[in-house]
């Protein structure tokens, strides 16, 4: 009886403490936790990215990423093809199998583009800059806290939303109630039942930033599995 009453009391502290802390506050030691000494700012690194999906060989990438210069660089290679786009301070470039000047045919082919370039870029930058990414402007951070077991852990949970300018989606992400470590995020489209929720396992540090080894995706509606993002230094 006495350990069911010990087991109370901290599983009522840790509601009473959860509760106290505000979005801010919540997002701030996540934030204290992956980057602890303010380097995204002047992130200048680069990674390795292989993208495992069903049915489908793995996608290589290299990703160089210099936020004080605008400098971003993809170079991808797949089923013998290697692309590349790069985009310095707005200016896009492409390039498939060495040539840098591909024909209108080549790129069509191979559907690339200088729009599809800086959605790389921004999806990059976003997904390896969390949580310190949710600082950005239009990103509204709602500050009250919750707590949810999610596959069978407990966690803290943040809830985000974004001005109309940036964005449609409402993203959760759940945080470990100890490390403040970032585990799992979650999004949903306007229609509930579509949009998709991201498992974190592991750490990779890159430029002093602890980031997440694997990213592995799922559909909310049904579970269904999309693919896994691991994370290696180049």
């Amino acid at each position: 009886m006495k350990k069911i009453v010990i087991i109370l009391l901290l599983f009522s502290a840790f509601v009473s403490f959860s509760q106290t802390l505000t979005g801010n506050q919540l997002l701030e030691k996540s934030i204290q936790f992956h980057d602890p000494n303010g380097n995204w700012d002047t992130f200048k690194g680069a990674f390795l990215v292989t993208m495992k999906t069903p049915k489908s060989s793995p996608r290589k990438s290299y990703i160089e990423i210099d936020l004080p210069q605008e400098h971003f660089l993809v170079k991808a290679i797949k089923d013998g093809v290697i692309t590349q786009y790069t985009v310095d301070k707005g200016i896009c470039r492409i390039a498939v199998n060495g040539n840098t000047t591909p024909s209108e045919a080549l790129l069509k082919k191979h559907k690339l583009s200088c729009e599809r370039a800086n959605l790389y870029k921004n999806y990059y930058t976003y997904l390896y800059g969390l949580p310190m990414k949710l600082k950005d402007e239009g990103t509204i951070i709602h500050q009250k806290t919750t707590i949810k077991t999610f596959k069978g852990k407990e966690y803290l949970v943040l809830k985000v939303s974004y001005t109309k300018e940036v964005g449609k989606d409402t993203w959760y992400f759940y945080f470990d109630p100890k490390t403040y470590a970032m585990e799992v995020y979650q999004f949903f489209k306007e229609q509930k039942e579509r949009g998709e929720y991201i498992l974190l396992t592991g750490l990779e540090t890159i430029h002093d930033i602890k980031m997440p080894k694997e990213r592995a995706w799922y559909f909310n509606k049904n579970d269904g599995y999309l693919g896994t993002d691991v994370l290696s230094k180049k």
